[in-house]
Formats: structure tokens, sequence, C-alpha cells
């Protein structure tokens, strides 16, 4: 991580706008970024990018320092839902990380694309996160789309910004929830005591809207299924946590110290729907429980 500092030389400009300005090396979505994760700070104090600069302002962003990276193809299994010359859609396994990153250049979701699709990915994303237009956590399993072509990048870009992927999630949760359906309706942004984590900021978070169903109740558990209306980061995590139902295995958000002991947390995405871009039909694909879930359901019903 690198500091850079940027001299304020006119005031009432908001920061997002004068950075840009000032650093026109960083696009502004890479701008937004850093502000969003609170590594944008005017004098020593984290701000919004609505924040308006001032001449006395001291300026700072903290800056990762450049990594020589590449992702490379490595032969590893994937489960091919479905796959055309614009997208393929797979099965995630839980513990897959979708793409590489510092520390962890192999094994990924993405080396094993490589390979399978011969390099053909869209690189808008860099050669790091090559056809990767959404991600799903390491330890959550199930549906996900990558794109083969900068064309379908963009269209799916834009869908996944309007909301307009269907996206069916199913989940074991701590307690009994005694609604049979909800809504919860709660903003999210980053957590500002721990940067790594997200939590509902009623006052500066974005909004965010998941919709869950009771599926089945167990002695202190839930099997659920969750639709979101937005797409957050750790959104169905953060919510659940907030209403008092913690995903099961899911030390960042519930419990420290899990009753059952499998690893991670118990989410599957079962079902993305979306418009293709070629053919313009709706289409839609589903992954089925692991087979972790029926393991953890069976440990329930015998505690």
């Amino acid at each position: 991580m690198k500091e850079i500092m940027i001299e304020v030389s006119s005031s009432g400009e908001r920061i997002d706008t004068y950075i840009s300005k000032a650093r026109t090396d960083f696009s502004r979505s890479y701008i937004q970024k850093l502000i969003d994760n609170g590594d944008v700070l005017v004098n020593q104090t984290i701000v919004k990018s609505n924040y308006k600069v001032k001449i006395e302002d001291e300026i700072v962003l903290k800056v990762a320092a450049p990594v020589s990276m590449d992702a490379l193809p490595e032969n590893l299994f994937i489960e091919v839902l479905f796959e055309d010359e614009n997208i393929i859609v797979v099965n995630k396994p839980k513990g897959m990380v979708v793409h590489p990153a510092a520390g962890n250049l192999s094994g990924t979701l993405v080396n094993a694309l490589l390979n399978h699709c011969e390099g053909r990915l869209s690189n808008i994303n860099g050669v790091i996160r090559p056809g990767i237009v959404h991600r799903i956590d390491k330890d959550t399993s199930g549906v996900l789309l990558v794109t083969k072509t900068n064309f379908a990048h963009e269209y799916f870009s834009e869908k996944f910004k309007n909301h307009d992927i269907t996206r069916t999630y199913f989940a074991i949760v701590e307690g009994v929830i005694t609604e049979n359906k909800g809504k919860i309706d709660a903003p999210i942004s980053r957590n500002i005591n721990d940067r790594k984590k997200m939590s509902v900021n009623v006052t500066h978070g974005k909004h965010a809207i998941t919709h869950f169903e009771v599926i089945e109740r167990f002695k202190d558990y839930t099997l659920i299924k969750a639709n979101l209306e937005t797409g957050r980061t750790h959104q169905i995590r953060v919510h659940l946590a907030y209403i008092g139902h913690p995903l099961v295995g899911d030390t960042v958000y519930g419990r420290k110290k899990q009753i059952l002991t499998q690893a991670g947390q118990a989410l599957h995405a079962g079902l993305l729907g979306f418009i293709h871009p070629v053919s313009k039909v709706y289409i839609e694909f589903t992954a089925p429980l692991p087979n972790e879930f029926s393991e953890i359901i069976e440990k329930i019903k015998q505690m």
C-alpha cells in the first residue's frame, strides 16, 4: 500500500470529481472504489463522494502498490451448465475462489476457465479477472455467469447494475424464522470499524432489498430461499444477521465459534436467470443443493 498526496488548488468541488481531474491516470470507477473502501482521507479523516474540497485540505489516497500478476490456465474440473460463443454458466464449488488475487494466484475459477475456454474470455476487467462480470464468495457454491466476449460483458454489466437478473439463493440460518415470507429493506455500506466487512447503515448505506421464504424449520435452525432485488457485497449474509438469523457457518457475521463444524457459510446460489444478449430469450439455470446442505440438516436433526 502506498499513499498519494493531492494538492487542493480550488474549493467547492465534489471530492470524487476533483480527484478524477487531478489524477487522470485513475478511472472514475477506481476513484469511487477508493472512496467507498475508506481509502481516501481528507485531513486524516475518511470522507464520502459528496464531500466538497477546500483549499487548505490535505487529500491522501491509499493505493495498493502494483503487483505483477498473470492469471494462467490450469486443468481444473469445472461443472459447465451452459456455454456458447458469448457466455459460459458454471456451478462453482464451495471453497473455490472466483479470480486470482495477491497471494492467491492459482486454483481459482478463472484459472480453470482460461484452460477450458482456451483464453477466450472478455478482457474488460483486465488480465487478472477475465470474463468476471459478477462474483460469489469463496465459500458460496452455485450458479455463476462468465462472459466470453466484451459485448456480452458490457451487456451484463448493465443488467446487473439495473437489477435485471433473477438470482435465487438457498441458506441455512440460525434460529427459527416465524414468518413464512419476508422482505428485508436495509441499506448496506462498508463497516466503519472493519473495512473488510459490510454492515447495515441507514444514513450512508446503499439501497439493498432481500426477499426470503421459509422452506423448512428445524429446532433452532431454518432452511430458507432468498431472492435478491439488489446485489450488494455480502448482502444475504449481512441482511440475515441484521434480523437476528445469521447463516450457519458464517464466522464473519455470525457466531465466531460455530456449533456445527462445517467450514464457511451455508449459502448456495441455486438459480440465475437472464435475457440472453444475442437471442433476447429469457433463460434460467439451476444448480442442485450441494451434499453439504443435507449433511448439515442431518446434524441438526440429531441434535
